[in-house]
């Protein structure tokens, strides 16, 4: 459906358009990603940090500062999600050997099982883009990278 016909309005020019569009695509996406994750018991950002540490999980422990680097969304309280995911035992924290003030968080089992177990969820969240051809994915990420920068 047009974005015009969607919120029923009208836009100063294309660009605006095409903005708002964005925009609204956006959260429509992040709501539909959401309510794939609650099943899990997840939010959006404790999933990026798990599997950002799954992924890095063979250099060994990551540092609080190595996860911020690698969110989604930097303005994120990474300290404050690891103690959430460290509660619900899936992550580990430790105190740096070298810096007191660091902490050094790792993966648990019960984390990469959780992610092995969501399999079904990242079938579900690929599939949020179905509509779009191969070629299609491709011109959209050289599109939004181009945005970027």
């Amino acid at each position: 459906m047009k974005i015009e016909d969607e919120l029923k309005g009208r836009f100063r020019n294309e660009r605006h358009k095409a903005l708002i569009n964005l925009t609204f695509t956006e959260k429509q996406l992040t709501y539909s990603f959401f309510q794939l994750l609650k099943k899990y018991g997840l939010t959006e950002p404790q999933y990026n940090i798990l599997r950002v540490l799954r992924g890095f999980r063979s250099q060994g422990t990551s540092s609080i500062s190595f996860l911020k680097e690698r969110m989604l969304d930097r303005s994120s309280d990474v300290s404050r999600l690891i103690d959430k995911l460290f509660e619900k035992g899936l992550v580990d924290r430790k105190e740096n050997g070298s810096d007191r003030r660091q902490k050094d968080v790792e993966i648990t089992e019960s984390g990469l099982q959780l992610l092995s177990n969501m399999d079904d969820f990242e079938k579900k969240a690929d599939n949020l883009l179905h509509n779009l051809t191969d070629d299609e994915v491709l011109e959209l990420n050289r599109i939004l990278d181009k945005i970027r920068t």
